[in-house]
């Protein structure tokens, strides 16, 4: 299938212009920086000029998973390859995968998009020889992973790597064992070096970010930085992530919030229970997770139809685990999401998000939850289950690192899409499983 869509009209910055035209003499090129900073458009344009000089036939874009390697590299938002190579290129699939075959005049170049965030991910890259790979939001991918793609262009004619990503903490491990192993050039970009971007919503998103030093300087000035009021700065990749739940199931349970602009997020939770000396010891498994944002993908959808994907959501789990639920949680306030359900034949509660709880003039109510919450991960009664799929933890580990607290303590509005429905799903956990062990 020809695709046929098209990138025009699109006006670089000087910075832009020197990165696309720089040569290809570094290992790695790496674009950090803010969000909103035009690193990812230099990037696909690099990209594209490198598929065009390269001998070499096989490629690799990766990202979390699949479709958000097809979303940052292939459509990047009308300015992706799909774009760029217009009427050029065409979808196709073999032995090793999805990709996109791009005719150039130094010859056909094959683009494989793969996911590369989980432990298992080196399967899907197993006995490919590629000339170049492309990472999306490298901090976010399994290390191993990444070591991988580095060996599998060892024979390229022509070896290079680009990368992307928003600056992790100066602690992460991508640092000492990918940026200082291989042959590095960084590039730093701030909103500053966005052409779309006008001086006045600079502005605005500097005295916005002002708030919260970590943000301004993270998020603003494009800094590594300590996480600094992180709030679930304990969750641990190795610790709260699993390939199988533990012991056998006891319940199983939706938890949903509702937006339009804001996000949707609708998780299946399942309980088990591991036999002890003194008991039972009880976990609760985050087993899939269906995530939809208006704002972030700029497409609305009406309440019907998010409820209408829920109930598709709901069916796939059935399929996959063949579990019943229990229960399925809606915050109270979510009172559209809820009644799109019953009109489809689900039955909802309304989910506890902390509104009843008793606590002092100067704290929040969420904070119960919010403690129930970091009690789970610590103890590690809570963990989230590996998975392939559009229905993966993606949107849950972004959020996680990334929910913190403002200069006064309290919890941004922002970024807890996830992180509410999450809380919902803990307190049911916490009163029902933890508190009466």
């Amino acid at each position: 299938m020809t695709i046929k869509t098209k990138a025009s009209g699109i006006a670089f910055s000087d910075k832009q212009k020197r990165f696309i035209q720089s040569d290809f003499s570094y290992t790695l090129d790496l674009n950090e920086g803010t969000i909103r900073s035009g690193k990812t458009t230099s990037g696909h344009f690099k990209l594209a000029k490198f598929y065009i000089m390269s001998p070499d036939e096989n490629h690799l874009v990766t990202a979390y998973n699949q479709e958000q390697a097809y979303r940052l590299f292939m459509d990047g938002d009308g300015t992706g390859l799909v774009h760029i190579f217009e009427g050029a290129c065409e979808e196709k699939n073999d032995k090793f995968g999805a990709h996109i075959l791009i005719h150039t005049p130094n010859g056909d170049k094959r683009i494989y998009y793969k996911g590369g965030g989980k432990s298992n991910s080196v399967g899907a890259i197993t006995g490919m020889s590629l000339g170049s790979v492309a990472f999306g939001e490298l901090n976010l991918l399994n290390l191993e992973f990444v070591q991988e793609c580095f060996r599998r262009t060892v024979a390229a004619k022509m070896r290079w790597h680009y990368a992307d990503m928003n600056p992790p903490s100066p602690m992460h491990p991508v640092i000492k064992e990918v940026l200082e192993v291989q042959r590095t050039r960084r590039t730093h970009w701030t909103m500053k070096d966005n052409p779309v971007l006008s001086s006045e919503r600079i502005e605005e998103m500097r005295l916005t970010l002002l708030k919260n030093p970590y943000l301004y300087k993270r998020d603003f000035l494009g800094e590594r930085v300590m996480p600094q009021g992180v709030i679930y700065a304990n969750f641990d990749m190795d610790k709260n992530v699993r390939h199988l739940f533990k012991g056998e199931p006891v319940e199983a349970y939706f938890s949903a919030d509702g937006g339009q602009s804001d996000a949707t997020s609708c998780s299946f939770n399942v309980v088990t229970r591991e036999r002890k000396e003194n008991g039972y010891q009880y976990h609760l498994n985050r087993m899939a997770h269906y995530y939809h944002s208006g704002s972030e993908t700029r497409e609305t959808k009406a309440m019907s139809q998010y409820a209408k994907e829920i109930v598709s959501f709901m069916q796939w789990c059935f399929k996959k685990w063949e579990f019943h639920y229990s229960n399925f949680f809606v915050d109270p306030a979510c009172k559209s999401l809820r009644e799109e359900l019953h009109a489809l034949g689900i039955q909802t509660r309304g989910a506890d998000n902390n509104g009843k709880d008793v606590v002092g003039k100067d704290k929040m109510r969420i904070e119960v939850g919010i403690e129930r919450s970091k009690t789970c991960i610590s103890e590690e009664f809570f963990s989230i289950l590996e998975i392939d799929g559009k229905y993966d933890h993606y949107h849950f580990l972004k959020e996680v690192g990334l929910y913190v607290r403002d200069d006064h303590g309290n919890p941004v509005d922002d970024n807890n899409h996830s992180m509410d429905e999450f809380r919902y799903s803990i307190n049911y956990f916490y009163k029902n499983y933890v508190k009466r062990g």
